[in-house]
């Protein structure tokens, strides 16, 4: 079975992840993230995004987003993301385990973004009693669907909600896919999120995501609560490296690049080769195909690992890995399909 694209989990290190991660092994440091590494890659998380914010380093983006949001939303609240959104649909109740008891208010939108009509419609609903009553906002750039919020549009949805008292997350899990399409990270600050989970993993790190807190007011006892929740790293350089390293060499942004431009490859061959269509705009790194579950279970057998979405729709995503060859391949299965 071929996982290229299966996920952007499934591919390796890229090569200056992996670099960085030896150059930290070597020798000895503090311990716990206090460390020089974790410190560099923090502080090149901080220019990347031209904000002076709290900077600390997690284990996976579930953990980032669920944390994140319990610093947003109180135990009787609620948190207003994408009903696809991956803290909705992908992470197994989290936000309301480690908010303890933060509920979950999905929202309707094309292609994982947020319908302006519908948060407004939220923002509206009165405060009663007997439910728990929206605190915060969470965005995913690029969204499930592969679409990246221009600026515009994510200040005609963040404004509202500030106005309105809310707190502003973003899960940036695939970011480094939306600025390689062009949005520019300086605008999450400027725009008012809050707490970003800064995404590492899906850019050709191992595991590590990035816990960014713009909003210093929230975080007092914050080492306190990531120990609690089983996320400092006791060796910290060695979560921090790999990060560090595609940051320093620009592997973050070019490796994203790389898996837009294999994405588009694919997109532009499935539309020109086969009788299968899109079911949404490619923008980032994932390709969406309208295919009937027996040319999906062809495709499976074929040895091509993909999976309907949950749109109905087959996934295809590309990572800093991806080569033409392979997609070129891929592009010749489904073609081939009856």
């Amino acid at each position: 079975m071929r996982f290229d694209f299966g996920s952007d989990n499934t591919a390796g290190m890229a090569p200056s992840a992996l670099q960085a991660l030896v150059a930290a092994n070597a020798g000895f440091a503090r311990a716990y993230g206090a460390d020089d590494t974790s410190a560099r890659a923090a502080d090149l998380i901080r220019q990347t995004l031209d904000a002076d914010a709290e900077v600390r380093f997690v284990f996976s983006g579930t953990a980032a987003n669920a944390i994140g949001l319990s610093m947003l939303a109180r135990p009787y609240e609620a948190v207003l993301a994408h009903h696809a959104a991956h803290v909705c649909t992908d992470e197994t109740g989290a936000p309301g385990f480690f908010g303890q008891g933060v509920g979950l208010i999905g929202l309707p939108g094309y292609s994982g973004k947020i319908d302006v009509a519908a948060l407004y419609a939220a923002l509206e609903e009165p405060v009663v009693g007997h439910r728990q009553p929206a605190a915060a906002l969470s965005l995913t750039q690029a969204t499930e669907y592969g679409a990246v919020y221009s600026e515009e549009e994510l200040r005609h949805l963040i404004e509202p909600s500030k106005r309105a008292g809310l707190g502003v997350h973003m899960d940036g899990a695939r970011l480094a896919n939306a600025v390689a399409a062009g949005f520019d990270p300086k605008d999450i600050p400027r725009l008012g999120v809050d707490v970003l989970s800064f995404g590492g993993a899906k850019a050709g790190a191992h595991c590590v995501e990035a816990l960014v807190i713009f909003d210093k007011a929230m975080t007092r006892r914050i080492d306190n609560r990531l120990k609690q929740a089983g996320q400092t790293a006791s060796k910290g350089r060695l979560l921090a490296a790999p990060l560090l390293g595609l940051l320093e060499s620009g592997d973050w942004l070019a490796g994203a690049a790389h898996a837009n431009l294999m994405a588009q490859r694919l997109a532009d061959g499935i539309e020109a080769k086969t009788p299968f269509v899109l079911a949404h705009p490619v923008e980032s790194n994932t390709v969406f195909v309208r295919m009937h579950d027996e040319a999906h279970e062809q495709l499976n057998a074929a040895g091509w690992a993909c999976y309907q979405f949950d749109d109905g729709s087959v996934r295809f995503v590309c990572s800093w890995a991806t080569d033409e060859a392979s997609v070129d391949a891929l592009i010749d299965a489904v073609a081939s399909l009856n």
